[in-house]
């Protein structure tokens, strides 16, 4: 299965609708030689014929299709046997790359060489800047900071600054950063190799802040890129079950705390955050089914 080319393209899908194909053409058309690995979690939409439709006799694009859905980070590592390629980019199926999007990315990693990872500004439909497309890491401390809104009680003190750095002018230059967009990372071999692939214990959302984490301890650079730009159509593969999706969100939070921030916190408060952590997820699911109710409700 493996072809030769400049850049691997590895692209998760799960019920991607026309968005997948949407994605797919768009990297196909890139100003550089591509491969583009779709591994399919089982999707019941329409989007995985589409694609074949439109890509039939493209021997660039290769589908992997799973039985059932494996999560995120377990279905995208299972491209990469078939991977030779020295960079390789991890896209979700609803984002929307340039022509020139993947050789500006190589040029810019070329020019960085210490950088093992980048992102760059990923913008929402309307042209706004997505939030978590700079950050950093989420901290326990840093997410209590978020979920109270601390940062704008004390928006003069350092120490309650949000992780979300959208607020932030935007650079006028590639920087290393803590943590960028997981709807598009391109990443070094050379790094992939030093730090391993994604946490496979994490089903969907966090394997991306592990990796930034395992990243950075290995001591490679995380580089955000503001001008280069992709746009992500946040949430489409997600909306058809938003409450599920929460609880992976939630549960993955608490296996990044404890995987890497268990021991920096007094047993007391590691509980009040696992707590804090439930009982947002709980309120946001009440919240996800009234309004979800209120749709069907006005629909009918």
């Amino acid at each position: 299965m493996a072809i030769k080319s400049d850049i691997a393209v590895i692209i998760v899908n799960f019920n991607g609708g026309e968005l997948l194909t949407q994605c797919v053409c768009a990297v196909l058309a890139s100003t550089v030689s591509v491969v583009v690995y779709i591994i399919d979690n089982a999707s019941q939409d329409n989007s995985l014929p589409l694609l074949q439709q439109a890509v039939a006799h493209d021997n660039r694009v290769q589908i992997i299709k799973n039985t059932h859905n494996l999560g995120f980070a377990r279905a995208a590592n299972l491209a990469l046997p078939y991977t030779t390629e020295e960079y390789l980019l991890f896209l979700n199926p609803d984002c929307l790359i340039r022509p020139d999007t993947l050789a500006r990315f190589i040029k810019m990693m070329n020019n960085y060489p210490q950088a093992g990872m980048a992102g760059c500004l990923v913008r929402n439909l309307d042209g706004s800047e997505q939030v978590g497309c700079r950050r950093s890491v989420p901290t326990p401390w840093r997410s209590v900071i978020r979920i109270l809104h601390l940062d704008k009680l004390f928006p003069l003190y350092p120490r309650f600054n949000s992780f979300v750095l959208t607020s932030q002018p935007l650079p006028n230059k590639p920087t290393t950063i803590e943590g960028i967009s997981g709807a598009c990372m391109l990443v070094r071999r050379q790094a992939l190799t030093t730090v391993g692939p994604m946490d496979e214990n994490y089903f969907l959302h966090c394997e991306d802040l592990d990796w930034f984490m395992r990243f950075r301890a290995k001591h490679w650079d995380i580089l955000f890129i503001p001008e280069i730009e992709v746009v992500h159509v946040k949430g489409f593969c997600s909306h058809q079950q938003p409450i599920r999706v929460l609880w992976y969100k939630h549960s993955g939070m608490i296996r990044f705390y404890r995987k890497f921030f268990r021991h920096q916190y007094p047993l007391w408060l590691w509980w009040c955050v696992i707590l804090t952590v439930w009982i947002r997820f709980t309120l946001l699911a009440i919240v996800t089914w009234v309004s979800h109710k209120k749709l069907i409700k006005s629909q009918s």
